[in-house]
């Protein structure tokens, strides 16, 4: 078990650590990109911007999806306890 976790710990290790690599690459090139398209009165950056923003929100609006579908789940079911509990059936189930 232990072995298992430390070669799991060294592959996200040596995930991240080349994600970095990456990413740091392209943002400079995106860098450079908007500074030479706003030097030239372009409009890049508005949409780079706005895609930026965009990419950002998706995964809150999925979590907060799904954490309304969990909470609501747990409250019905809360309810159904105590309503089960405060008023119960008059009618028996045929077991």
């Amino acid at each position: 078990m232990k072995i298992k976790r430390s070669l799991s710990f060294g592959f996200i290790l040596l995930f991240v650590l080349a994600a970095n690599l990456q990413t740091a690459a392209q943002c400079a090139m995106c860098k450079t990109s908007l500074e030479s398209d706003l030097e030239n009165g372009g409009s890049i950056a508005k949409g780079l911007n706005s895609g930026i923003l965009y990419l950002m929100g998706i995964p809150y609006l999925v979590l907060m999806i799904g954490g309304y579908f969990f909470f609501k789940k747990q409250v019905d079911a809360r309810l159904k306890r105590l309503r089960d509990k405060y008023f119960p059936s008059k009618i028996k189930p045929l077991n």
